[in-house]
């Protein structure tokens, strides 16, 4: 190659580097045209501008969506591909962004106006590897405030973490991405796991600055719940190591004294009940106790405000 070239190829490169946003907000899309305005127009509303927004149509079948997507400004990358599930869309997703840092974003959910500012400034300061998440402020069919304490202990019997985190994409890339056969829901619980598990630090950022849409036709709530003991079951048994007594006892001393929304009894007697009741009775335990979760819990309390 001449020097000619290798300039062109040098300047190329380094004009594509400047280019390159400081963020990359990736939100999967399938048939979302009821709500994916307003997530937009939450991300027009940010404080901190260095961003690109990448939107991932899953292979939506609904004419209003289709219609929506094809009007898209040009600013806005869109990526289409058939149905892989959220796991898959998330994952087509980060492998197209451009910037170091990347923000999953469902369409149904909306940020604060301060959100990429302060979990961008809280990730580029930290002194170890981290990402970044809010608080949760409940919408829709449910109301009220959860604070989001990370706790790896407590993660691993519960998702107490957002999925809408901002994240390093090399954190990504190091726990091989989201796994995209949990096409049932409580992707983002395990992938939460592994990035505790691999030493990665979170930050929460201790306000609501993460807007998050509760319905009772959603994933979570008509799917996932339903088959929480058989969903759990395949992360316990990915992270077998993990689950291993010593290891719980290992990792509940390394973290107990950090936030957390129960006292370590309540996970030991769940882990026992796990090792020694069929998955029937679990789940109509789990049903039982459903109520008394921190959201439940919660809604409740802002209902009576």
């Amino acid at each position: 190659m001449d020097r000619t070239s290798c300039d062109d190829l040098q300047a190329a490169s380094g004009a594509q580097l400047i280019s390159a946003p400081a963020i990359s907000v990736v939100l999967p899309c399938y048939n979302a045209h009821a709500f994916l305005e307003r997530a937009l127009e939450s991300l027009r509303a940010q404080t901190f501008q260095d961003f690109e927004i990448i939107i991932v149509d899953d292979g939506s079948t609904d004419r209003q969506t289709i219609e929506l997507l094809d009007a898209m400004p040009d600013e806005i990358r869109m990526i289409r591909q058939e149905n892989r599930g959220l796991a898959g869309a998330r994952n087509r997703g980060f492998s197209e962004a451009r910037a170091k840092l990347i923000l999953p974003l469902d369409c149904d959910d909306w940020l604060a106006p301060e959100f990429l500012a302060v979990a961008h400034k809280a990730v580029t300061q930290a002194p170890v590897p981290s990402f970044a998440f809010a608080d949760l402020a409940l919408e829709g069919e449910a109301d009220g405030i959860l604070q989001k304490p990370f706790n790896l202990f407590e993660q691993l019997f519960f998702n107490q973490l957002p999925y809408c985190m901002l994240m390093p994409r090399t954190a990504w890339e190091t726990i091989g991405g989201y796994d995209e056969d949990m096409r049932l829901g409580y992707e983002d619980w395990e992938f939460n796991i592994r990035l505790g598990l691999n030493g990665f630090n979170g930050i929460a950022l201790g306000k609501p600055y993460f807007h998050y849409w509760v319905s009772s036709g959603g994933m979570l709530a008509s799917i996932s719940r339903a088959r929480h003991i058989s969903l759990w079951r395949h992360i316990r048994t990915k992270h077998a190591a993990a689950y291993r007594p010593r290891s719980l006892w290992g990792l509940w001393r390394k973290w107990r004294r950090q936030p957390s929304v129960r006292p370590l009894f309540p996970y030991l007697v769940w882990d026992m009940a796990y090792r020694i009741l069929p998955d029937p009775v679990l789940l109509g335990i789990f049903r039982i106790l459903r109520p008394l979760s921190h959201s439940a819990r919660e809604n409740r309390r802002a209902a009576r405000a």
